[in-house]
């Protein structure tokens, strides 16, 4: 299955797709989990990206 065909991301696998760097992309997800855009799901211990959240989050962002 490819990255763009998922539904969730790990933060690792959403660095690699957003070309993000991995400590801002827990940087990222971490402050959403305590905001309101809702692209960040938490199962266990383990942060889940909703990729296409994610990517309306990046669309609308001036920077990151």
């Amino acid at each position: 299955m490819t990255l763009n065909a998922k539904f969730l991301l790990s933060v690792r696998e959403a660095s690699e797709y957003f070309n993000i760097g991995i400590n801002k992309m827990y940087r990222i997800a971490k402050e959403d989990l305590y905001g309101d855009n809702y692209f960040t799901i938490q199962n266990s211990s383990r942060l889940m990206i909703k990729r296409e959240r994610f990517e309306e989050f990046l669309n609308k962002s001036f920077s990151i």
